[in-house]
């Protein structure tokens, strides 16, 4: 999938747990889990909108797109 999802990698900067996140997000800890995984299949802005505002830092911190090799 060309869709990285670099939640793991953002949450270790910012130096907060899963469980903490979802606390603070409103979002159970497997969904967080699920996206933190990347087998999310799709994200809600106001989802993404809380996280972003929790970890200070911008959807492209968490998202990233990368094209697949042919």
């Amino acid at each position: 999938m060309p869709i990285i999802v670099n939640l793991d990698v953002m949450m270790a900067r910012r130096k907060i747990s899963l469980n903490e996140l979802s606390e603070k997000v409103d979002i159970t800890p497997a969904n967080l889990s699920i996206l933190k995984t990347g087998k999310a299949k799709a994200i809600r802005f106001s989802t993404l909108e809380s996280i972003c505002k929790v970890l200070d830092c911008q959807p492209s911190d968490i998202l990233e797109y990368q094209s697949e090799a042919k």
